[in-house]
C-alpha cells in the first residue's frame, strides 16, 4: 500500500478524471482491441496508480493487495461451488430433479417446474454451466409437450441468471460482499427474497409470454442424448435437494448465532458458538458440503477415489478465468481506494445527494451495457462506490441490500458484447432480432426488478 506519509495532492475534479479515463480504457482494452479481461485489468490498474500518483515504489503492494484481499475468500467459495456443482451434474441429480418435479407439478406447469429445479440447481452452478446441463431437459420436455422452445427455456435460463447475479457462492456477490463489507449470510438470505419473485415474474411470467408469442423449433444442436455417460444409479429428488441445501443451512446457522450474540441470548466467547459459527462459515460450509457430495454422490454410488478426483479437478479449470478475473477487478478497486479516487467520487456524490445505493446500481448499469461483463460492471462499480458506502455507516442489512442494488445493474441490457446474449441465442435457435426482443429485455427486467425490491429493503432496514 502507498507509504502512510504520502497524501493525494490532485483534487476531485483531476481524480474523477482519471477514474473516467481509467474506466474507459479498460472498455476500449476489452471491447475493440479484444484483449482480455483479466490483463486489461491489471494494465488499467498500473496505469491508474502511476497516473494518480501513487509512489512507484508502492504501485505493486497496491495491485497485489487489492488482488489478494478479494482472492483470499473469492478463490475458496467460486472453487467449492463449482466443485459441488459438478458431482451434482455428473451424478445424474439434475435430471432426476428436473424430472421428479415435472411428473409432481403436471405438464401444463412444466415451464414452472424447471424454472423451480433451476433455481435449486443453480444456488451452486454457474449461469452457463447449469444452463449447458439444463438443456437437454428442456429440450426433451419441448419434444414431448410441443410448443415453442423458449416456453421451457427462457424460465430455466431467467433462474440461473437471477441465482448467479444475486445469490454466494456466484463470484460477483461474492467479491462485491468482500469489497463492501457485506456479511456473506444476509447476502444470501436478502439475495433469495430478491431473486425469486423476480424470477418469477421476469423469467417465468414473462417466459411464458414470449414463448406463446415467438414460437421457435426444438433446435438440434445438441443432437442425440448420450446414453452411455448416463449414470446406471442416479440419487433420488431429496438427496440431491438435501446435498444443495446444505451450505446454506450452515450459512443460515451463522448467521442466526451471530443475530442472537447481538441479542445477548448466547455467550459469543463460548468455545462451542465459536465452533459453530466456524462450521457455518460460507467457505467451510460449501467444503463439508463438497465432501458429503463426494461420498453420497461419489463413493456410495460405486466411483473409484480416482473417478471422484477427477472430477472434482475438472471443475477448476473452467471457473479459473472467472477467479482470476474477479481477483483483477479487486485489484482495480484497491487502486481507486489507495488512490484517493474512490473518496472523490463519494464527494461528488455526497454533493449531489445521490443515496448511494443508486449510485451504484447506476454506475453497474453503464458499465455493464458498456463492456457486457456483468462480473467486471459489478466489481468495478462496487470498488467505485466502497468509501461513500464506508462513510454512510450502513447496517448489515443496508450493505447487503446495496450489493444486490449493484449486482441489478450488473445485468441490466444484455446485448451483444455479452457472452451470454449469443449463448442463449444460439443454444435456442434465436436471430439476433429475436434475442434483443426476448433476452435483452428479460434481463432489464432483471435488473429493474431486482433494483426495486433492494431498494425497498435498504429503506425499511
Amino acid at each position: 500500500m502507498p507509504p502512510e506519509d504520502w497524501t493525494q495532492t490532485l483534487t476531485a475534479g483531476p481524480l474523477l478524471a482519471i477514474a473516467a479515463g481509467a474506466v474507459g480504457l479498460l472498455l476500449f482494452l476489452i471491447i475493440v482491441l479484444r484483449l482480455h479481461a483479466f490483463v486489461s485489468l491489471i494494465l488499467v490498474s498500473a496505469l491508474t496508480a502511476l497516473v494518480a500518483g501513487v509512489p512507484v515504489g508502492s504501485v505493486v503492494d497496491v495491485l497485489t493487495g487489492g488482488f489478494g484481499q478479494t482472492l483470499g475468500s473469492v478463490a475458496l467459495l467460486v472453487g467449492l461451488g463449482a466443485m459441488l456443482g459438478r458431482m451434482v451434474e455428473t451424478s445424474g441429480g439434475a435430471q432426476v430433479m428436473a424430472e421428479t418435479l415435472i411428473a409432481r407439478f403436471g405438464e401444463r406447469r412444466a415451464p414452472l417446474a424447471l424454472g423451480v429445479a433451476s433455481l435449486i440447481f443453480g444456488f451452486p452452478i454457474f449461469f452457463d454451466a447449469g444452463l449447458v446441463v439444463m438443456l437437454p431437459i428442456v429440450f426433451a420436455v419441448a419434444r414431448r409437450l410441443g410448443g415453442s422452445v423458449l416456453l421451457y427455456g427462457l424460465p430455466t435460463a431467467g433462474a440461473f441468471s437471477v441465482m448467479h447475479i444475486f445469490v454466494p457462492p456466484h463470484p460477483g456477490p461474492v467479491a462485491a460482499s468482500e469489497l463492501l463489507g457485506a456479511d456473506p449470510g444476509m447476502v444470501i438470505i436478502l439475495g433469495l427474497v430478491v431473486a425469486i419473485p423476480t424470477w418469477y415474474v421476469t423469467s417465468y411470467l414473462f417466459g411464458v409470454w414470449a414463448g406463446r408469442r415467438w414460437v421457435l423449433p426444438v433446435p438440434e444442436i445438441l443432437g442425440a442424448a448420450d446414453d452411455e455417460d448416463r449414470p446406471e444409479n442416479p440419487p433420488s429428488l431429496a438427496t440431491v435437494m438435501g446435498i444443495l441445501l446444505l451450505p446454506l443451512v450452515l450459512i443460515f446457522l451463522n448467521t442466526g448465532l451471530d443475530t442472537l450474540r447481538a441479542a445477548g441470548v448466547v455467550d459469543g466467547e463460548a468455545t462451542w458458538f465459536a465452533l459453530l459459527r466456524m462450521v457455518g462459515a460460507t467457505p467451510v460450509a460449501l467444503l463439508i458440503a463438497v465432501l458429503v457430495a463426494a461420498w453420497v454422490l461419489g463413493r456410495r454410488r460405486g466411483r473409484s477415489k480416482t473417478v471422484i478426483e477427477k472430477l472434482l479437478d475438472s471443475a477448476l479449470g473452467p471457473v479459473a478465468s472467472v477467479i482470476l478475473i474477479t481477483g483483477a477487478g479487486g485489484m482495480f478497486g484497491g487502486v481507486l481506494r489507495a488512490s484517493g479516487i474512490g473518496d472523490a467520487l463519494a464527494d461528488v456524490l455526497g454533493d449531489l445527494g445521490l443515496p448511494v445505493i443508486v449510485a451504484g446500481f447506476l454506475v453497474a448499469t453503464i458499465l455493464r451495457i458498456a463492456q457486457g461483463s456483468a462480473t467486471v460492471a459489478l466489481i468495478t462499480a462496487a470498488g467505485l462506490i466502497q468509501p461513500a458506502v464506508e462513510a454512510a455507516g450502513l447496517s448489515a442489512v443496508q450493505l447487503a441490500a446495496v450489493v444486490l442494488a449493484v449486482a441489478a445493474g450488473s445485468v441490466m441490457a444484455s446485448h451483444v458484447n455479452d457472452s451470454g446474449f449469443w449463448l442463449v441465442g444460439r443454444f435456442f435457435g434465436m436471430d439476433v432480432r429475436t434475442t434483443l426482443k426476448t433476452w435483452t429485455v428479460l434481463e432489464t427486467l432483471i435488473g429493474l426488478m431486482g433494483f426495486a425490491l433492494a431498494y425497498v429493503v435498504f429503506l425499511v432496514a
